[in-house]
């Protein structure tokens, strides 16, 4: 489902000059990718000790906060 909105949301920054800052900044970009692999792996552990009645909700407040945040940001 996320997907198509990576690859428009890819096109869209590479089109821009966006990822710029990741050659720039290397040490940025290890910690970003640390969290991201961090996080998927927690993520994968965590389905197996709570229910998906909890995850699903917790998912749902973390994406809504994340949209807010993005929507507010110049």
């Amino acid at each position: 489902m996320s997907l198509p909105t990576m690859l428009v949301a890819f096109a869209r920054y590479s089109r821009d000059g966006s990822f710029a800052v990741l050659g720039a900044d290397v040490r940025f970009t290890m910690i970003m990718a640390a969290g991201s692999v961090g996080g998927a792996v927690l993520g994968g552990l965590l389905l197996g000790v709570f229910p998906d009645v909890v995850l699903i909700p917790v998912l749902a407040v973390i994406l809504l906060v994340s949209a807010v945040k993005l929507a507010r940001h110049d």
